[in-house]
């Protein structure tokens, strides 16, 4: 029988293969602080666990987090680790530590089929969803090599489903992996501590609402259709006033919570004044969500470039003028591209998107010389 990797499993899923193995509840709950709370993968040093228990798992079962092909660090502390999938394929994790907390950016597929324009990920195409155990697998492996322990020394203290992939894609094994982030068996974050990242999916923002409580985001980047849907295709199959609709449904359930609405400023394209003014007639109809404007992190062969500093301080100035809480996203990790919108791992393509990146970028450089 094959074995079948403990990681895939929340609490429930553990105490019900446990079940199936003739074993008491409590049993799974025991293992599985083992694998979160001590980050250990081998059952023999499991050792408040019987031997012949041990043994059982040993046959039926193993806790199996992706393997690393190369971490690296930045200048400012940042780190990026690859992560090896089946078939060759990768994904990119990146822990982001500032003075208060410590941020890991977490992916949820292997690349990204929505084709977002100003998105590096969006390049390469889609290529599949990840297990639960590969999602939660990649917070496992940051938070071994960071020390992290839960509830005592925490390195990792925010989630954001905010890597390659759209997490509503991928709604399951997202929101089991996010269940493991916040039990207090598994890594044990607040609920305001865990943020999934979303281009818009409307129905599936309502059902994640109902099935876990978590943080929203949702990457708006233009406050009217026509420019989002160039930047953001899936805003013509879901225009701006039905994301607005669903934001308020969720606001209406969960009342103490706030959303954050994610701005990527690009030159030239979405950080003129009227596009701030578009942007504060688009929050006031949720007065008490936020803004978090992010620079532009330019990758090769993309069109787009970041706007100048005068004119980010000006954008922020008029939403903070307007009484919207606005933030500013402090660029991080661009010397190893770990920075937003640069998360590209080394995988294999199956649709001929990066083959048609790859052929624009010869032509550029061609017409260039």
């Amino acid at each position: 029988m094959e074995k079948v990797n403990l990681l895939d499993f929340d609490r429930q899923g553990l105490r019900e293969f446990f079940a199936q193995l003739g074993e008491k509840p409590y049993r799974a709950e025991q293992v599985m602080k083992w694998i979160y709370h001590h980050l250990e993968d081998n059952f023999e040093n499991m050792t408040d666990v019987g031997k012949a228990l041990r043994a059982k798992l040993e046959a039926s079962c193993y806790i199996g987090p992706p393997k690393t092909m190369f971490d690296k660090g930045a200048a400012d502390g940042t780190h990026k680790w690859l992560l090896g999938m089946d078939g060759g394929n990768a994904v990119e994790a990146v822990y982001i530590p500032e003075p208060t907390r410590g941020t890991l950016c977490v992916s949820s597929q292997v690349g990204c089929g929505l084709n977002c324009q100003f998105c590096s990920t969006a390049t390469q195409g889609f290529n599949r969803n990840l297990a639960t155990s590969e999602i939660i697998g990649q917070m496992w492996v940051a938070a071994k090599y960071l020390g992290n322990v839960t509830h005592q020394n925490r390195r990792i203290t925010n989630v954001v489903m905010m890597g390659m992939g759209e997490p509503l894609l991928n709604f399951d094994n997202v929101v089991h992996a996010m269940s493991l982030m916040r039990d207090d068996l598994g890594f044990g974050l607040a609920s305001k501590r865990v943020t999934l990242s979303t281009a818009g999916l409307v129905p599936m923002i309502d059902k994640l609402s109902e099935a876990i409580d978590v943080s929203l985001a949702v990457s708006l980047h233009a406050a009217n259709d026509e420019l989002r849907t160039e930047l953001v295709p899936l805003n013509k199959r879901y225009p701006i006033a039905e994301l607005t609709a669903a934001c308020q449904r969720w606001i209406a359930r969960k009342p103490r919570t706030s959303i954050t609405f994610e701005y990527t400023l690009m030159k030239g394209v979405n950080d003129q004044p009227e596009h701030a003014r578009q942007l504060i007639k688009f929050m006031r109809r949720l007065p008490t969500c936020k803004v978090n404007l992010i620079p532009f992190n330019p990758f090769p062969g993309t069109r787009f470039e970041r706007s100048e500093p005068d004119v980010i301080r000006a954008f922020q100035t008029q939403l903070l003028n307007a009484n919207i809480l606005t933030m500013l996203r402090r660029t991080r990790g661009d010397d190893i591209d770990a920075a937003c919108g640069q998360l590209k791992g080394q995988v294999l393509d199956r649709t001929r998107r990066q083959a048609e990146f790859q052929k624009r970028l010869a032509e550029d450089a061609a017409h260039a010389a």
